[in-house]
């Protein structure tokens, strides 16, 4: 059963590691939210709180990607980063819809046709993806006399506008994962990671799986 039309939680993983990544995750989730007219809200990790071990860092980004509806996931780069991979697959694990983004027009990778990354990386269910030419986007605003500044930004929008289309695509994709085997599933995403806090972990797993029957996402 397809998601009813309703605001969606959009979990935005990707690289954290410098002021060009959390300014440019902070602007994409700011259009995202304009462009869809509050029809999707972005989850930064960025935003959660970074004190902590970092196993319960880990843990944390693990429960919010879980609890959101669907997931952006940035795949720039020669080589692709590792967390956000992993962030990935354990989406898959819980059939949430995802959306793929390539903003980086290098192809890398294993694929002579298809996708610019390697192909471990492809063929999942449930899953879009949104490859464009940052750069030639950002020369079409230059050459339309924006300032830097300003054809940045339309880049970014650019690429919003992109990732909306393609998440009501994949919201509209229907389930793969068998009612039937829904709570055991879930319950082995809580065992699977070694959260710190089993108990609470198996307990939170069962509520989102729950929670997404309700909402017709499961």
């Amino acid at each position: 059963m397809p998601a009813t039309p309703s605001d969606h939680s959009i979990y935005l993983a990707g690289e954290l590691f410098s002021a060009k990544h959390l300014a440019g995750n902070a602007a994409l989730a700011e259009h995202i939210t304009s462009i869809s007219g509050g029809r999707f809200r972005c989850v930064l990790p960025q935003d959660l709180p970074q004190s902590g071990s970092t196993h319960a860092i880990r843990d944390q980004d693990l429960t919010a990607l879980l609890a959101c509806d669907a997931a952006l996931f940035h795949y720039d780069g020669l080589e692709l980063d590792s967390g956000t991979v992993v962030e990935y697959l354990f989406a898959k694990f819980a059939d949430l819809p995802a959306v793929l983004l390539r903003s980086d027009f290098r192809h890398a990778g294993d694929q002579k046709e298809g996708d610019p990354w390697n192909l471990m990386n492809s063929f999942y269910p449930r899953t879009a993806t949104v490859w464009l030419n940052s750069m030639e986007v950002y020369h079409e605003g230059i050459r339309a006399s924006l300032t830097p500044a300003a054809a940045a930004d339309a880049v970014v929008r650019t690429v919003a506008v992109r990732l909306c289309a393609a998440l009501e695509e994949v919201l509209a994709l229907p389930p793969i994962l068998p009612p039937e085997l829904g709570t055991a599933v879930y319950d082995w995403l809580a065992l699977m990671p070694g959260f710190a806090n089993l108990p609470a972990a198996r307990e939170i797993a069962t509520r989102l799986y729950r929670e997404k029957v309700a909402k017709g996402l499961l």
